[in-house]
């Protein structure tokens, strides 16, 4: 007897009246109309059956400090960093933790069941790496949580940043990052790209790094990153985030520019809602976008996923760990409005996101490990459209979180009673 049984669901791929059989947290078979004796059978009603939702960028070390110690009054990169700073030698272990597992609660009614954060090294307590890993310790059970050490301040830049980047690695923590367009010359930026990429290296870890979060088209480290990868061997492994500076390089650099990272296997995470909001502040008119070129990047063959980098802390006050939020903003930002581009947005905070964090058994396919979320919507389209409620969200069969079907209650003469959106 099956654990549980899954009937009538649709897929992202497309396909309709499918049913999923699941045993020992695992996905068995994938079958139109499959009927066989099951602990739990779920009717899924035609709704749309996905893996779950993947956030391969995220600052989870300041989420839901917002306020503390006080507001960003101009919304803006520069003051975010400055709030943070005067934050930062007043942060408490204890208080990390708990708006950490808050919003990893926030994280699993939405469908978000696999993270990877960034937590900042360069303060020498470590204070927010004992915290994270913490964290990552009491979620193992229902949320993927991977480390990045983030030299915050810069690891050439700060006293103390690679002793300080080491030592956290050295605690545990999975990926090395970086940030090389805040190192005070563009120089020590490239030398930082080298020196970090050369430790990750020398340990055998991945790479994800603050790459030209910038509105200047001459930040280029993300080139020296894709040849730093393939000079160490390290395809397939290194990450480059935000490349804001992308938009504002011109076509002839880019054309030259894409198939290095192509050739370099350099994977790129999109930000949309904080890279439209924090870049292009010092123009007038015509303002720039300020989300690196991701439909480019796509066609050049390059895993391109998105990432919601921030919820409510000193760089962005809104956000509520939904990925569909940012799939939805992506899309916009990107003009990517063809059925193939709205899919496309939709894998970056699924499948291409699982791709950026190696994650093993991520999918619906027999084999895989059966988590998902039974999203209210049709399809793919109309689950970003409507960023889509999540009926039910599973983890290895088991289920984390339900929430009731989403109507409207109507008082009209000679209409339904209810609506849901949906044609």
């Amino acid at each position: 007897m099956l654990d549980l049984l899954i009937k009538n669901a649709s897929l992202p791929d497309g396909r309709t009246q499918m049913s999923v059989a699941v045993q020992d947290g695992r996905i068995t078979a994938v079958e139109p109309g499959l009927d066989a004796p099951a602990h739990e059978t779920v009717d899924a009603g035609g709704h749309l059956l996905s893996p779950p939702f993947v956030d391969p960028h995220f600052h989870m070390d300041a989420t839901l400090s917002y306020g503390l110690p006080r507001i960003n009054e101009s919304g803006t990169l520069l003051e975010g960093i400055a709030v943070w700073g005067e934050l930062k030698p007043t942060l408490k272990l204890e208080a990390i933790i708990e708006r950490a597992l808050t919003y990893c609660d926030w994280a699993v009614a939405k469908g978000l069941l696999a993270i990877r954060s960034h937590v900042d090294t360069s303060d020498a307590s470590l204070l927010a790496v004992d915290a994270l890993l913490e964290v990552k310790k009491q979620v193992t059970p229902y949320i993927d949580l991977q480390l990045v050490a983030f030299p915050q301040d810069g690891v050439l830049r700060s006293k103390g940043g690679i002793e300080n980047l080491k030592r956290a690695l050295d605690r545990g923590v999975d990926i090395v990052g970086g940030i090389p367009h805040f190192e005070r010359t563009m120089t020590e930026g490239a030398a930082s790209v080298k020196l970090l990429c050369e430790i990750a290296a020398e340990r055998g870890l991945p790479v994800d790094m603050h790459c030209d979060e910038s509105d200047d088209p001459l930040s280029r480290h993300i080139e020296t990153l894709a040849f730093e990868a393939q000079r160490l061997g390290l395809q397939g492994r290194v990450n480059g985030s935000h490349c804001t500076s992308m938009h504002s390089m011109d076509n002839y650099y880019v054309s030259k520019l894409l198939p290095l990272i192509a050739e370099s296997g350099v994977s790129v995470i999109a930000n949309p809602l904080i890279n439209i909001t924090l870049q292009g502040r010092h123009d007038s008119y015509p303002k720039r976008r300020g989300m690196t070129r991701v439909p480019e990047l796509m066609a050049a063959g390059i895993n391109v996923a998105f990432g919601h980098d921030c919820v409510m802390d000193p760089w962005y006050g809104l956000g509520s760990g939904d990925m569909l939020e940012v799939a939805h903003m992506g899309l916009h930002v990107a003009q990517m409005t063809s059925q193939k581009g709205i899919r496309d947005c939709f894998d970056a905070v699924t499948v291409n996101a699982a791709k950026v964090m190696h994650l093993q058994g991520y999918g619906i396919a027999p084999g895989c490990e059966a988590s998902f979320v039974l999203l209210q919507a049709q399809d793919v389209v109309e689950a970003i459209r409507l960023r889509a409620n999540r009926l039910r969200v599973w983890k290895k069969g088991v289920v984390l979180a339900e929430t009731p079907k989403v109507t409207a209650a109507l008082c009209l003469t000679q209409r339904p009673s209810i609506t849901c959106f949906v044609i």
